[in-house]
């Protein structure tokens, strides 16, 4: 059984250049535990790691265009399913973790597979701050994260076993990945806000050239002390909404897939040989 999660997968190039955009995303996340950097840091770290992780994250979209993994059409839905999650981002803005964005990404990415999830992570974001005002060091994180989830959503199994994962398994699948994907985003989101957040004198704050276990330790306590405000509600709403509109969302996306035969190559008759079948 051939799926579009099958072929929307990434070619030997685009896998080279995620796994950099990735690796630069990862110490960009992770530099307080591996830097013995002084507070002015964060600010430089940030500025550097938006100006050199996003285009790279920008050149997979190039390198999967330029390998025809990504044709015309898958373009065409491409940029539809960004305007529209984009769109859903600042629907819940100023209500404590009422963001209705990530189901369509979740579920966009689990029919079209994770080169196109990845994608649609990225530029989603990278579109919602345009309607937000949300430019800052902050969006590149927050597009690496939601990038990721995407691609995550696209390497979900089709099926366990002999068990094609369809129907209740795969809406209960999806319930389950939409959860935990929204906690491991408020997670990274607390994980790049924490070391400026709040000072440097407070149990909870963190502290140059400490141990990496001494920072780890202040940064958990943190971000436990944080998320039930935003990521459990996140995950919550989330689930809910996958459960209630995963069936007719995918049936949907698939019918899509299916009518505008994705990845078929466009050819066009000359008007004698329309003819000649006419005849």
């Amino acid at each position: 059984m051939l799926t579009t999660a099958n072929i929307y997968t990434f070619r030997k190039r685009s896998i080279v250049t995620l796994v950099l955009a990735s690796t630069i995303s990862a110490a960009g996340f992770l530099w307080p535990f591996v830097i013995n950097a002084r507070t002015h840091f964060h600010a430089l770290n940030s500025n550097l790691f938006y100006w050199i992780a996003v285009p790279i994250a920008l050149a997979i979209l190039i390198v999967e265009i330029s390998n025809d993994r990504l044709d015309a059409k898958s373009i065409a839905l491409l940029g539809v399913l960004t305007a529209l999650t984009a769109a859903l981002r600042p629907v819940g803005a100023g209500a404590v973790g009422i963001e209705p964005m990530w189901f369509i990404l979740i579920l966009a990415a689990r029919v079209f597979g994770p080169a196109f999830g990845f994608v649609l992570g990225i530029l989603a974001l990278f579109l919602s701050a345009f309607l937000t005002g949300g430019f800052g060091p902050w969006l590149a994180y927050q597009m690496f994260a939601a990038g990721w989830i995407g691609l995550g959503a696209g390497l979900l199994p089709n099926r366990i076993g002999k068990h094609w994962l369809r129907g209740k398994s795969e809406i209960a699948t999806l319930f389950l990945y939409g959860a935990l994907a929204s906690l491991i985003f408020g997670l990274l989101m607390d994980l790049q806000f924490w070391p400026w957040a709040i000072g440097s004198r407070t149990q909870l704050s963190y502290v140059s050239g400490a141990a990496v276990v001494d920072n780890l330790h202040r940064f958990v306590v943190f971000h436990f002390a944080s998320s039930m405000a935003w990521d459990v509600p996140r995950a919550v709403f989330t689930s809910i909404l996958i459960v209630l509109t995963g069936p007719a969302v995918l049936f949907a996306l698939r019918r899509t897939q299916r009518k505008a035969a994705f990845l078929t190559p466009i050819e066009f008759a000359s008007a004698r040989e329309t003819e000649q079948k006419g005849a």
